[in-house]
């Protein structure tokens, strides 16, 4: 059963669908409307990535750095280190995978409020092939001291995202995909760093057989997923994991002692990834059976999102066979 505060149109096959990249652009107007500190720089990406509606609406605001992601990371810091709230974007394989050691060093080291959006990350982002595919932005990100790491599921939660972040006294990189997936959420969705939220729960309160925790562009398939087994007799929950880190650990281990068995799904390596992430908090604190949906072991390569979707073994019905298995390593 899909929670009411989601979209009711979420299983329509003409459900809306936005840029998850939107809602941040979005967010990060609405943030420096409220908030003058709040300043925008960009790596030569200004439309690409959304930072167009805050250069446009606030140019003595704005600074645009070129391709030169290193620098986009330092001269961010300086800034923040003078009291403003930065916000830096570029595609995610280039921030920040080509200036992990400057955000590393200069603004996780020294605690510096910056916030880092990450475009066009994962291999949805298509035809731009490998190169351009980051699938282990989370992995180097959420390693960092200090640093908060956040995946949208759709363009509102990014959008509500983002001015969350700005709020938050903290370095904070958030996660963003190029292409349009449906909207999940609505206004009434709650969101908050750090917290976990349920969108699928069995119908009647029955006991669930396994849990699904997913995170950014796949949630839409968890949820297909999660109805298809409903219909054929398998009552799982789902779980939207936002924020990758800090992780909401509570709500995992009770996820985990619910259950029995859990799978994660991320468009993402499963080495390092948000799966990884759970393992360690339940090898820890309530090991159960997991099976893990992503990325393994491979670079990306040109092809659509629904193609690439399938190849790597992410969709809907790889997501049904996931809880079958795990269902089947329970005690």
């Amino acid at each position: 059963m899909i929670d009411p505060n989601l979209n009711s149109n979420v299983f329509d096959e003409n459900v809306e669908q936005q840029p998850i990249r939107k809602g941040f652009g979005e967010g990060l107007l609405i943030a420096g409307e409220a908030d003058s500190r709040i300043v925008g720089l960009c790596a030569d990406l200004t439309e690409s990535t959304q930072m167009h509606l805050f250069k446009n609406k606030f140019p003595e605001r704005y600074v645009q750095i070129g391709v030169a992601e290193q620098n986009l990371a330092t001269v961010a810091s300086g800034m923040a280190a003078m009291g403003k709230i930065p916000f830096i974007t570029s595609y995610a394989m280039f921030s920040p995978g080509r200036n992990w050691e400057q955000i590393r060093t200069t603004i996780a080291y020294n605690n510096r409020p910056v916030k880092i959006a990450g475009s066009h990350a994962g291999i949805s982002v298509g035809p731009d092939g490998g190169t351009h595919q980051a699938v282990e932005d989370m992995a180097i990100m959420r390693v960092i001291p200090r640093m908060v790491v956040i995946s949208p599921c759709d363009s509102i939660e990014a959008r509500k995202a983002t001015i969350a972040a700005a709020k938050t006294d903290a370095p904070v990189y958030i996660r963003l995909a190029r292409e349009k997936t449906p909207l999940i959420t609505t206004e009434e969705t709650p969101f908050e760093i750090g917290k976990a939220q349920v969108f699928w729960s069995p119908a009647n309160g029955v006991e669930p057989q396994a849990g699904i925790v997913v995170t950014g562009t796949l949630v839409i398939k968890a949820l297909i997923a999660a109805k298809a087994l409903q219909e054929e007799g398998i009552e799982v929950k789902v779980i939207n994991l936002a924020t990758i880190k800090p992780l909401d650990e509570e709500t995992i281990i009770n996820l985990a002692k619910e259950c029995g068995a859990i799978v994660t799904v991320e468009e993402h390596q499963v080495h390092g990834g948000m799966g990884g992430a759970l393992a360690e908090c339940l090898a820890s604190n309530y090991p159960v059976p997991q099976e893990f949906i992503g990325v393994n072991d491979e670079f990306g390569q040109s092809g659509t999102m629904e193609e690439l979707w399938k190849h790597y073994k992410m969709d809907t019905s790889d997501i049904i066979n996931a809880v079958r298995n795990v269902m089947k390593r329970k005690k």
